[in-house]
């Protein structure tokens, strides 16, 4: 995504329903931040597939000086309430993490009156990169030594990456407010469990099963830190070689509270080559490719970076898997209802059953 025109191709026409009032956008932003509305200047939207959770859009103004690129973040029709779809909140965290050095996007302005375009939302730089999913992009060389060696690399910075994320200080500043810490894990799993029993559409008993090992397995903290809660390679904004991660993306849950929680959910989706087709799904399928670490490689990096004691591995695993299982039921819940008419979503269901299934495994194995 070398300039707008190439960010253009990794979007799509805006989906029914999820349509943004271009004028009424426009307007508002001339008067918020006239700089970066020239007279004259036209506006378009784009949005951006990928994603379950808040929607996203490319901004494009054309004016005399050439076109310049923002991203607009909102929450989806037919949600209200809860962390996750707080986008002032989010953008909070990211002028606060984008002083410090963290590699995040650049929050530009926000605005709380949903009367503008339909909800609240806000807009930050456009950071052009590669964004990886499903198979290693077409910048590589295509030969199996070359990607199996970028991939190795690549896993390496992935868990570098998110050993300095937890190293960030979050002691005292905005940080500081993000989450209660104290009986952060006990929190999470009680939590996820009710949002399950909450947007249960089918009866999925495996998934029971894992909330009930979880209540009854909870390890001690192992420590706070600054917690993304979805730290996946597809939020990871990529140079073109993939060595350096130029922005971390999707901040919406992000807390405070136990680090190795944060693990779990990297590992759940973390494909592996074993893992059941449907896995690929998710859209992170390039883990599975020759070269990328296994699962249990990346515990072992991540334990040997950050000196954190990670003998209950497979409890994280386990939680993560469960956690991705019921925020993938939570959006097959919208399907069902009619609230969203996104195509992705009609099959849900069958992964969150696979989730289920995965997540026993990593039950048996603790």
């Amino acid at each position: 995504m070398g300039d707008v025109a190439g960010a253009a191709a990794d979007t799509t026409a805006v989906r029914s329903g999820e349509d943004v009032p271009v004028e009424a956008l426009r307007g508002w932003l001339a008067t918020a931040m006239p700089m970066l509305v020239p007279a004259g200047s036209t506006m378009d939207v784009r949005q951006f597939p990928a994603g379950f959770s808040n929607l996203t859009y490319l901004v494009t103004l054309h004016h005399e000086h050439g076109d310049s690129g923002l991203v607009l973040r909102r929450p989806p029709r037919g949600v209200s309430g809860g962390i996750a779809h707080d986008v002032a909140r989010e953008y909070g965290i990211l002028a606060a993490l984008h002083p410090l050095g963290v590699p995040v996007p650049r929050p530009l302005v926000k605005c709380d009156e949903p009367s503008v375009i339909g909800a609240p939302f806000y807009l930050m730089e456009h950071v052009r990169g590669v964004i990886l999913r499903g198979a290693a992009p077409p910048s590589l060389p295509q030969d199996g030594e070359t990607v199996s060696g970028r991939l190795r690399a690549l896993s390496r910075t992935f868990v570098h990456t998110l050993t300095q994320l937890h190293a960030v200080p979050v002691d005292d500043g905005p940080l500081a407010t993000l989450g209660r810490p104290e009986g952060y894990v006990q929190r999470q799993v009680q939590g996820w469990t009710k949002r399950w029993q909450a947007s249960r559409t089918d009866d999925v008993p495996s998934i029971s099963r894992v909330a009930t090992w979880l209540e009854a397995n909870r390890p001690p903290e192992r420590g706070v830190s600054l917690v993304h809660n979805d730290f996946k390679l597809d939020n990871l904004i990529l140079s073109p070689d993939l060595s350096q991660v130029l922005a971390i993306l999707d901040w919406e849950m992000a807390t405070v509270g136990d680090p190795l929680m944060d693990l779990g959910t990297s590992l759940a989706y973390w494909v592996e080559a074993d893992d059941a087709p449907i896995f690929r799904s998710l859209g992170l399928g390039v883990t599975a490719l020759p070269g990328a670490y296994t699962r249990a490689e990346l515990v072992a990096a991540y334990g040997a970076a950050s000196g954190r004691d990670i003998s209950d591995a497979p409890f994280y695993l386990a939680f993560g898997l469960f956690k991705v299982a019921v925020i993938a039921q939570q959006i097959y819940a919208r399907y069902r209802q009619g609230l969203t008419a996104d195509p992705r979503f009609a099959s849900l269901g069958n992964v969150v059953a696979a989730l289920g299934e995965r997540a026993e495994r990593a039950v048996l194995t603790a």
